[in-house]
């Protein structure tokens, strides 16, 4: 199908070719060798189907097969038939006795075909093969005479003559020949045939090389090499090395010991040769306490053996070999008596737990001990182990008793472990140990035990009621209800408790109930009580301190100089003092302890700051500098006392100072306190003032700036009010002629004493007055008696005519 899928002209002709009724019946049959050289001459095609050698050139001759392979070629010169490949028969037709290649010959122009038959011939061009180069065969040694042996024949490709025509042995022996033959079913046979019985023991292996030759000419052949193991026949029964055994065992050999060995010997080789063993169950004795290796030959013990169940054992072995040929043998084997019985230890009574207050000689344990041997193997004694407390003593016969013979303590040993340990007297002596714990209950014999002699704890003053101080630990070595442990406050009379502490009773957490005050109480003793819940309970007491910490929460108090009169009292300094100079020393206390009453002073304000120092830690007041003219007569000066708390408190002396040059003008301090007063109500006076101008020019301010944005809004609207030369003229009217066109300036002067009615609210913002505001040409007045006070402000109307 595919051949015609390639050339559709060959269909359409093939087509052609199959509805001619004028065809030829008969075909041309041809004959060829294959193998043969392509372009080889076959016959001439076109006289034996009567036609020129024109006329196929006219006609268009051609070659058509059915499976599309051109086998040959057709010459339209000649017209003459041609091999167009190399042809092989066994590739064409395989093992077909014939192999015919039919095709036909086509002429188109008028449409005609012939029928072409070429057969192949075969010629001998393979050998005869064997499928393997070796075989082993194997043959009993006692065979008998023309016993067959098939074998697989070789295979020669060639069919007829050229295929496998006879085989033959190299080099010839006495023992086997050869049969070759076809049977009914065609298919070839070869046997070796015994010619003369086998003797292993005189030869054990034969080879020789089977040869098979076919009929060609010349002959090829093939070989295959045969060899023969003869197999050995079970002629020699075993024999056993020894007709009877004796062993001795020990009755107390583990299971799995070797009781002996049994060995018997076969002449007989492979498997005639392999001897197994097994119990023969001749005597009827039972095997169940021995097991024997089939291989080996050893007796095992599968359980141990008995003394006084059995004293000996007879046991029958048999030996087999791989033929079936066997041979018996008599095993006996003594149990050899041993102490191989423990002593055994029965306990009849036993009493745990044992109270810890119990009297020496309670009885424990009551038990019996006993061995299955006799004589020397059955008697027995008792031992306990490492053991102070309690004591073995014999009761009646084979009785003893486990009894204490001490005061126990729970809460030094709770649990005693007791081995008691009987032992025979047998070589080796055998022995049986017996385990008693014995468990001590608990008596209420501990009171409980704090775990410090006495407690100190702090609370800090002003704490938050039912704050937890700390925690108070009681244990009892004893278990269960005697180990639970209560606690409770012991008042200090019968009839009185402390109002402010409390203990929980479970757990020993202390608590002060109330706020304290360290002022008041510094530290508070009570007496805790634990209980246990035994029966009597027993009871012990510790002392608890609570000390109570001070914080923070109290000022300095300045005890000099008092601050209750009213004006405060002034100090005088001389003119002529220099640095150093103390005027006065500050004095004050603290009601808090601690880093909580450390005081420091400092100068929080002064008159003139610069005059004066403070020392930080003694409050004392010094000159800093030597007094000069310009200083004010009047000094004030604010301490500042402070302590180191956390968070520090504070509190402020204030103070005078006068300087006088002469110390006997006693008025002067009245007359100067009468011109302070009259000072201070002219500061208030300008305060208000300058408050109302401010005031007034913030307002002035805004206006102006609302104003002006709702006259841009106009502009942005498109109403025009005014032109761009009426703008100009007015800008230049406002600037030659505004409200305030001209500085004003005002001049105060002060009697004597206002220096100290300086604007003093002024002083955080401007701590001095630039020199500017003062009139340097004029002459100053004396300042002890005088001072003036010189300022001038300049204000600079708005330009604009609306303000």
């Amino acid at each position: 199908a595919r051949t015609l899928g390639r050339q559709p002209e060959q269909v359409l002709s093939l087509c052609a070719f199959l509805s001619l009724t004028h065809a030829r019946a008969e075909p041309i049959r041809y004959s060829v060798a294959e193998e043969g050289e392509s372009g080889s001459v076959v016959a001439n095609v076109a006289e034996d189907a009567g036609l020129s050698p024109a006329q196929l050139s006219a006609r268009g001759a051609r070659l058509l097969s059915e499976d599309g392979r051109q086998h040959f070629r057709l010459d339209r010169a000649s017209g003459r038939l041609v091999v167009g490949e190399r042809l092989d028969r066994e590739e064409l037709c395989g093992q077909s006795a014939t192999c015919t290649l039919p095709f036909e010959l086509l002429l188109s122009n008028p449409v005609q075909f012939f029928r072409v038959e070429v057969a192949v011939e075969d010629i001998n061009d393979h050998v005869p093969a064997f499928p393997e180069e070796r075989v082993n065969l194997k043959i009993l040694e006692r065979s008998d005479p023309g016993s067959r042996i098939p074998l697989e024949g070789a295979l020669d490709l060639d069919i007829g003559s050229n295929s496998i025509q006879s085989y033959s042995i190299s080099p010839e022996n006495e023992f086997f020949s050869v049969d070759f033959g076809k049977p009914r079913d065609s298919d070839q046979y070869v046997e070796l045939v015994l010619e003369k019985p086998l003797d292993r023991e005189e030869q054990a292996e034969v080879d020789f090389t089977l040869i098979a030759v076919d009929g060609g000419s010349p002959p090829r052949s093939g070989t295959i090499q045969i060899h023969i193991v003869v197999l050995d026949v079970n002629d020699n029964a075993p024999v056993f090395v020894q007709d009877r055994y004796i062993a001795q065992v020990l009755e107390n050999v583990p299971e799995g010991s070797v009781v002996l060995r049994v060995i018997a010997t076969d002449r007989d080789a492979g498997a005639n040769g392999d001897i197994s063993y097994q119990f023969s169950q001749a005597g009827g004795q039972s095997h169940s306490a021995f097991v024997i290796d089939p291989t080996s030959g050893e007796i095992k013990l599968t359980k141990p053996l008995d003394f006084e169940a059995a004293e000996n054992y007879e046991l029958r072995v048999r030996a087999t070999d791989g033929g079936g040929l066997s041979a018996i043998c008599k095993v006996l084997v003594e149990v050899v008596d041993a102490n191989d019985n423990a002593p055994e230890l029965v306990v009849s009574s036993f009493n745990s737990p044992l109270p810890e207050n119990v009297l020496p000689g309670t009885v424990v344990a009551l038990f019996t001990v006993r061995d299955r041997d006799a004589g020397a193997n059955g008697k027995i004694s008792c031992a306990l182990e490492d053991q102070l407390s309690f004591s073995l003593r014999p009761a009646y016969k084979n009785y003893f008793e486990l009894v204490t013979v001490s005061t126990l303590d729970r809460e030094e040993t709770a649990r005693y472990i007791l081995t008691v340990t009987a032992a025979d007297a047998g070589s080796p002596p055998l022995t049986t140990t017996q385990t008693f714990t014995v468990d001590i209950s608990d008596v209420n014999d501990n009171a409980p035990v704090f775990n410090q002699t006495s407690y100190t704890m702090y609370v800090r003053e002003n704490n938050v009621p039912t704050v937890l101080v700390g925690t108070i630990t009681a244990t009892d070595v004893d278990v269960g209800p005697n180990a639970k442990v209560t606690y409770s406050l012991v008042p200090a009379h019968p009839t009185e408790q402390p109002p402010c502490i409390s203990v929980n009773s479970e757990n020993g957490d202390v608590f002060v109930l109330r706020p304290l005050d360290y002022e008041q109480v510094r530290q508070i003793k009570v007496l805790v009580r634990a209980s246990d819940a035994g029966s009597p309970p027993l009871s012990v007491n510790v002392t608890v301190h609570i000390s109570v910490v001070d914080e923070n929460d109290n000022s300095p108090l300045v005890l000099y100089p008092s601050q209750d009169s009213s004006p405060p009292s002034s100090e005088l300094v001389p003119t002529s003092a220099e640095a150093g100079y103390l005027i006065t020393k500050v004095v004050a206390v603290d009601a808090d302890s601690g880093q909580n009453s450390w005081l420091s002073y400092h100068l929080l304000r002064a008159t003139d700051p610069g005059l004066f120092a403070v020392g930080a830690q003694s409050g004392e007041v010094r000159l800093r500098r030597p007094v000069t003219e310009r200083d004010t007569v009047k000094q004030k000066l604010v301490v500042l006392v402070r302590d180191n708390g956390r968070p520090p408190l504070s509190a402020t002396a204030v103070l005078s100072a006068l300087m006088l040059s002469d110390f006997s003008d006693v008025r002067l301090p009245q007359s100067s306190l009468a011109t302070e007063d009259e000072n201070s109500s002219l500061t208030t006076y300008l305060i208000i003032s300058l408050v109302f101008v401010s005031l007034l020019f913030v307002v002035s301010t805004a206006t102006f700036i609302a104003r002006k944005l709702c006259k841009r809004k106009e502009l942005k609207d498109g109403h025009v009010l005014y032109g761009a030369s009426n703008l100009q003229s007015s800008l230049a009217d406002a600037a030659a002629a505004g409200t305030l066109p001209h500085a004003y300036c005002y001049e105060i002067s002060l009697t004597k004493g206002s220096g100290n009615s300086e604007f003093k609210f002024l002083k955080p913002i401007l701590p001095s007055l630039p020199p500017q505001l003062t009139n340097p040409t004029k002459k100053q007045p004396n300042k002890r008696n005088q001072s003036f006070f010189t300022a001038k402000l300049h204000v600079s109307a708005f330009r604009n005519s609306h303000f």
